[in-house]
């Protein structure tokens, strides 16, 4: 029976969850705004509202479905953005993709042959891309050991240590090692207290079929096959039973709200869903919700102080912010790459997948990611053909 109060132990694992969902991924949400075009005020406002777009949703969701339905911002979808060109109109341009993505997310819920197209990406090609999307980001920090050895390798060397402590612990440790480097060699930046809190900024939103087509379907595509599909299963794997359809709209409805204030992509969590749906959530695995309803509070109340963020992380050098960016994608694209190489005969064209993608091109204003993917999609559907 459900109780009017979250237990404590779900409170403890909502606050490590939202520590560990907000902390070991902000610098690569704000590295995609800023390769946007987002201004300072706009990239803290995006951060701010992809922080509590998250929070709600995750809070809403889970109270109305009883279930821990874990939500997050796109990390892989930031890092897509972290590596595109920035739209010709700028930042409100990147805006429109933002809200056609949410727009397919919520068809994808609603529109059954939608949903299953995006299912039906192979998951080797959709891994192939995001590890072409992640490899130029996770060789920064060691460009940035050489070019900058006494800011780069403390991150490096702390991520790495409190990783063979705690997988967790890797990230936010290098969060508090970057922050240290910060304070060391930019003089003591420090916050003003009228600095701390700042509103939502209106980005009144542009569209172009170039920045829908080579933004915004990427972004949709990877946030399907990389976040919210994996976070059904996930979900499921645990003994859940979550309206796959439902929630990929609410998420998407979350987006497209969202993304005017500069936020790119709300969707559900994987990682964090499986921390909240487990046994070390709560032994009752009815109250486990909680856990991602308190999660969400955690996440709300670290958007409200995103302006905060943004403006310690803005003292830092670029390459310190990469570096923090690169450690904390290299398990995401460990993972990725070794699932791209899993079935040995679609390897070829996993393989031109990643390749094409991580090259960088832009084709008729299409970026990368796009080229990549279909490229990867023909020679598959060939190879599966000639298999056949």
């Amino acid at each position: 029976m459900s109780r009017p109060f979250p237990p404590m132990q779900t409170v403890s694992t909502g606050l490590v969850v939202a520590v560990v969902g907000f902390f070991s991924s902000f610098p690569i949400v704000l590295q995609g705004l800023d390769a946007m075009g987002a201004s300072g005020p706009q990239a803290a406002s995006g951060l701010m509202m992809a922080a509590l777009a998250m929070g709600l949703a995750a809070i809403v969701l889970s109270l109305w479905y009883r279930q821990p339905i874990s939500v997050a911002w796109s990390t892989p979808g930031a890092a897509l953005l972290a590596v595109s060109a920035a739209p010709a109109a700028g930042f409100s341009d990147a805006i429109g993709a933002f809200l056609f993505a949410g727009a397919l997310a919520v068809l994808a819920g609603m529109w059954r042959p939608l949903g299953r197209l995006a299912a039906a990406i192979p998951t080797t090609l959709a891994q192939a891309m995001l590890g072409g999307v992640l490899l130029p980001l996770c060789i920064v920090p060691f460009q940035a050991a050489v070019e900058i050895p006494w800011q780069a390798l403390p991150v490096i060397l702390t991520w790495f240590i409190a990783g063979r402590v705690h997988r967790l612990l890797a990230v936010p440790a290098a969060v508090l090692a970057a922050a240290l480097v910060v304070v060391l060699f930019s003089d003591g930046p420090s916050v003003r207290p009228d600095h701390l809190l700042a509103a939502p900024v209106w980005i009144t939103p542009t569209f172009s079929v170039a920045s829908m087509i080579g933004i915004g379907v990427p972004l949709f595509v990877v946030t399907m096959a990389t976040q919210n599909i994996p976070g059904i299963a996930v979900m499921r794997s645990f003994g859940y039973a979550p309206v796959a359809g439902r929630l990929f709209s609410a998420v998407g409805g979350a987006s497209i709200l969202s993304a005017p204030f500069g936020a790119p992509a709300t969707c559900l969590a994987a990682i964090t869903a499986a921390m909240c749906s487990n046994e070390d959530s709560h032994p009752d695995r009815d109250q486990r919700y909680w856990s991602a309803v308190m999660a969400g509070v955690f996440y709300c109340l670290f958007g409200v102080f995103a302006v905060a963020i943004t403006g310690f992380a803005a003292h830092a050098d670029p390459m310190l912010m990469g570096t923090l960016t690169g450690v904390a994608l290299i398990g995401v694209m460990a993972n990725a790459t070794f699932a791209a190489l899993e079935v040995p005969a679609e390897r070829e064209a996993a393989i031109l997948t990643f390749a094409i993608t991580a090259s960088g091109i832009t084709v008729f204003g299409l970026g990368a990611a796009v080229w990549g993917l279909l490229a990867g999609g023909i020679a598959y559907g060939v190879t599966t053909r000639l298999r056949g």
